[in-house]
């Protein structure tokens, strides 16, 4: 079993019906300033690869880039010493200060179990989750929003309005359908940030069974 990289994880969910940030991939700086003008600033720049996870805590992401000497000089710096095979994924900032973690395991007692909790910097200290069977369908997916307990925070909040609740349930909904798949072991989306009420995923891992691709 092994992580694919972020460029492929977003295209496996992508391809099950979740919204992502904008993304695109590049090789070197230069095609990263044209990823970035074509997306958008600000942008986030990141070192993809197969073998490159835990980003965040590797100094592996450079957020809220707003030029393209920005731009360049970050893709330079994480292209350094990198591993053979990595390259760099650039992707649109998203804006909202609210976060979810949504996620699909496979339960040796259970089976394939959807994940929703609240996410952010405390995340792990409010432990606020709640998870299904997969698959499942918007009503069951919408009583797991309903189960979580800071149910004020997807309410309206600093001048955003009130979590899209039908959204969140079809992205609850879309993630368990990649359990039909086998080689799909687990998938991690962390974080997905509410912008304009909609949950879109800023960050994606999948992790696939020995020999899938």
């Amino acid at each position: 079993m092994g992580t694919v990289s972020e460029a492929r994880s977003r295209q496996l969910v992508e391809a099950a019906g979740i919204s992502v940030s904008p993304w695109a991939s590049a090789d070197d700086p230069d095609r990263a300033v044209e990823a970035a003008q074509g997306l958008g600033f600000p942008v986030a720049v990141k070192l993809n690869g197969d073998t490159v996870t835990h980003k965040t805590e590797g100094g592996l992401v450079r957020l809220g880039l707003a030029s393209p000497d920005q731009v360049a000089e970050a893709a330079a710096e994480l292209l350094t010493g990198a591993s053979e095979g990595a390259n760099l994924l650039v992707t649109q900032m998203v804006a909202g200060h609210r976060e979810l973690i949504v996620g699909l395991v496979r339960d040796e007692g259970f089976g394939p179990c959807v994940m929703l909790g609240l996410g952010g910097v405390l995340a792990e200290a409010v432990a606020d989750v709640a998870f299904r069977l997969a698959p499942l369908g918007v009503v069951d997916a919408l009583d797991m929003i309903d189960d979580l307990g800071a149910q004020a925070l997807l309410g309206p909040l600093r001048g955003e309005p009130a979590l899209d609740r039908k959204a969140t349930a079809d992205l609850l909904v879309a993630i368990g359908t990649m359990a039909d798949d086998p080689a799909v072991v687990a998938v991690d989306l962390n974080p997905v940030v509410v912008a304009d009420g909609r949950p879109v995923a800023v960050d994606a891992l999948v992790e696939l069974s020995d020999g899938a691709q």
